[in-house]
């Protein structure tokens, strides 16, 4: 059968492998274009497998919020190098996902992994996701994911593409939910108030600040009130309502909220490639892998 340009511009289409890729599965195939998506998926899943143990450490955190502001999702997918985090299709698919969770709500990685990518492909998003692999040749993972139903209001912020925060506001706006937002990006506190500050990272600063005092050789009752302003500073350093407002230095959040009428239920802030052990590389080595790949 001749393997028409229509035909492989068809099977490109639909499966996003390079033009000479499908030319060659086509072929194959003698032009049986289901047969040949078969195997170019097949192709892709054996790159998948071969390049999972590499660091996927840059990436893409998407952000997707309903039009009315009551549920949304904040997505990680990560990728080997920031060169391919830019690239058009990995931002295609991310926000792809980013909307299957939305309307899906899978409860983990591994059955977002199952779901169909949209009603309108039935191709899973881990089926997707070796396909890109195939089609880029590093190595793709969907690293984590949290999605948000609530009778508030979702407020998002994104830095770029690295960091994203999602916040869950009771009373005040949309405006105010993305400045806090903004200023949880900037400032990264570790939780809302006081109360929720970890307990252990509480006493290791006790212990620190406590031998800091002793050291100044003055008085038990002087050291303890020492002590007693460094717990109360680090406490307004990692707690969101103790911390100065980015945009106006001079109030803090608490007081911003307060006359706003509004309260902070929740918040998450995801970084790309937060926690992950990035492995450093001689570039012309890494060059030489992937030939080699």
């Amino acid at each position: 059968m001749s393997i028409t340009a229509a035909l492989v511009k068809e099977l490109r289409d639909r499966t996003g492998a390079g033009m000479m890729e499908c030319k060659k599965a086509l072929t194959e195939t003698d032009g049986d274009i289901d047969q040949a998506i078969e195997n170019l998926r097949k192709a892709g899943a054996a790159k998948a497998d071969k390049k999972a143990s590499r660091i996927a450490a840059e990436g893409i955190i998407a952000i997707e919020i309903s039009a009315d502001a009551k549920s949304g999702v904040i997505l990680e997918v990560n990728s080997e190098t920031d060169f391919v985090a830019k690239d058009d299709s990995f931002k295609t698919l991310v926000t792809k996902i980013a909307s299957r969770i939305l309307v899906s709500n899978p409860a983990n990685v591994d059955e977002l992994n199952s779901l169909a990518l949209s009603d309108d492909d039935k191709t899973t998003v881990d089926e997707a996701r070796e396909a890109l692999i195939g089609k880029i040749g590093e190595n793709i993972q969907v690293r984590r994911f949290m999605r948000f139903s609530t009778d508030h209001t979702l407020g998002m912020y994104q830095h770029g593409l690295k960091i994203g925060v999602v916040v869950e506001m009771k009373g005040g706006d949309i405006a105010l939910a993305k400045d806090i937002a903004m200023h949880i990006a900037a400032s990264r506190p570790l939780c809302i108030n006081e109360s929720q500050v970890p307990k252990d990272e509480l006493e290791k600063e006790k212990i620190i600040f406590t031998a800091q005092a002793k050291e100044s050789g003055k008085p038990d009752n002087i050291i303890e009130k020492m002590i007693a302003g460094k717990i109360k500073k680090f406490i307004n350093e990692v707690t969101l309502l103790g911390q100065s407002f980015v945009k106006d230095p001079d109030t803090n959040i608490a007081k911003l909220l307060e006359s706003k009428n509004a309260e902070v239920v929740s918040f998450i802030c995801y970084e790309v490639g937060q926690g992950i052990e990035k492995k450093k590389e001689n570039f012309a080595e890494e060059v030489m892998a992937q030939v080699k790949d």
